[in-house]
């Protein structure tokens, strides 16, 4: 099967992964080409911008998250939709959970045979780079690296020399090179980039990442080059059926600028369990909809914590509803969102004190990484003894509990989580945890959710007709 590919891959995390591939996916966008994004690597801000660019969601491929066989038969199945694919790579190349790069970017393009284009951050080296070019070849031959794109060059003669030394010493081609930047299209805080719903101009940063490909990168030898990609084919484990019979449930979805970490395999698979999807917005909304469950991903509610904490009447109704019952699924800034308070430097912040729970947030990263959890308490959507694997970055923390009727459904195997030893906090019908899951890599995750949208309108139901 032909499947044109290309994967940016790097030394480091910072080094200009995603500017060059968002600025290739938008380039290539504007000459009329169907670009299908991918990321390697448990995020969704990088993920995001790829989707802008390409006008197309972004898919994750992760084999932490994810075996082997869905990452490849997910990869197929979107890619074969599309002129060429645009794969992100994460960290450096040979990054992964271990010292034999186990779960790296270098084993993903080894999986999905992708040819691979290392972007380098040149500043301050020259014929070093092409020694740092030629370790990456040679500490892993079946590695097919096919081309370089150099970054932060500071001026013509510097990428002169940069070229001359890579392609003499490594035998391939310099494919770009884009000199330093005074002002760079996505600025930077503490998660990483600024997401593209908090950024000021959205468009402007997407079409500048698309100018500098086009003025600075050879989008003709980068075309070749994924044009030349081996055949590639694959048993293709397809997550892609038929609707559940039963009747459709309401499943509200937290969707605004505090909260977009979202997968785009978990809301379809919602979907296909049977859950119509509601769309609501924590800062913009009056009230809570008539739902019958919630799904509240992460985000950044420390960001938007004073607009969260205006919107007094929608806060008051997701508190209602929790006493009410409503099954509600909530990971990492979603949980700091059903909390009592979030305490920052410039004061506490009220959430909605759905959860007896007060967090608090940090200068450092309290947790940062893959995780596994093993669930050891009743909760409402995963069975005592399963195992969930995930990821959680996040700044924020439980500072205390305010009650004695909560409990933690999750024993942390690997993580942080609440305090590195449990994750999961349940009170009610809910679930919050730091880590996000990936549904495709989490069986069960979206029948569970969607089951207990049915049991909550099945009880709301019987109680409307005792009362009448």
């Amino acid at each position: 099967m032909v499947i044109p590919r290309i994967l940016f891959a790097g030394l480091s995390g910072g080094g200009g992964k995603t500017l060059v591939s968002v600025g290739t996916a938008a380039a290539w966008r504007r000459q009329g080409r169907v670009v299908a994004p991918f990321k390697k690597g448990p995020d969704y801000i990088d993920a995001a911008w790829l989707a802008r660019a390409a006008g197309r969601p972004c898919r994750n491929l992760d084999t932490f998250l994810l075996d082997k066989e869905t990452v490849a038969g997910s990869f197929v199945t979107w890619a074969g939709r599309a002129d060429v694919s645009v794969i992100e790579g994460n960290r450096g190349i040979f990054d992964g959970a271990d010292a034999g790069g186990t779960f790296s970017t270098a084993e993903l393009a080894k999986l999905l045979k992708a040819p691979v284009l290392l972007v380098l951050n040149c500043t301050k080296c020259t014929r070093t780079a092409a020694a740092l070019v030629l370790g990456c070849q040679r500490l892993d031959p079946d590695v097919a690296m096919g081309g370089v794109i150099l970054n932060q060059t500071a001026g013509p003669r510097h990428e002169a020399v940069l070229r001359e030394a890579i392609e003499a010493a490594c035998g391939i081609p310099v494919l770009g090179a884009i000199p330093r930047l005074d002002t760079p299209p996505f600025p930077e805080r503490h998660l990483g980039l600024v997401p593209p719903d908090e950024h000021g101009n959205i468009d402007a940063a997407g079409e500048g990442a698309g100018d500098l490909a086009e003025r600075y990168l050879d989008l003709e030898g980068i075309g070749r080059v994924a044009w030349g990609a081996p055949g590639f084919t694959t048993a293709i484990r397809s997550p892609h059926r038929e609707p559940a019979k039963h009747e459709t449930v309401r499943i509200g979805v937290f969707r605004d600028a505090a909260f977009q970490f979202y997968y785009p395999e978990n809301l379809e698979a919602l979907e296909r369990e049977g859950a119509c999807l509601v769309p609501i917005s924590p800062l913009e909304d009056a009230e809570l909809p008539d739902v019958h469950a919630l799904y509240v991903g992460g985000g950044f509610p420390e960001t938007l914590a004073a607009r969260l904490t205006d919107n007094r009447s929608f806060r008051a109704s997701v508190r209602r509803a929790v006493r009410e019952g409503l099954p509600v699924y909530a990971e990492c800034g979603g949980a700091v969102y059903l909390g009592e308070k979030l305490l920052l430097d410039d004061g506490p912040y009220a959430m909605s004190a759905a959860v007896p729970a007060v967090f608090g947030f940090g200068e450092r990263p309290d947790g940062h990484g893959y995780t596994v959890l093993e669930t050891v308490k009743p909760n409402p959507f995963y069975p005592v003894g399963s195992t969930v694997r995930g990821h959680e970055f996040h700044y924020t923390f439980l500072k205390s509990v305010i009650a004695e009727d909560v409990t933690f459904a999750f024993r942390v195997v690997r993580g942080q989580g609440f305090g590195g030893h449990r994750d999961g906090l349940c009170y009610r019908n809910v679930l919050a945890s730091y880590t996000h899951v990936h549904a495709l890599g989490v069986e069960g995750w979206a029948s569970a959710l969607v089951r207990a949208a049915v049991d909550h309108r099945w009880r709301a139901r019987e109680a409307a007709g005792t009362a009448s």
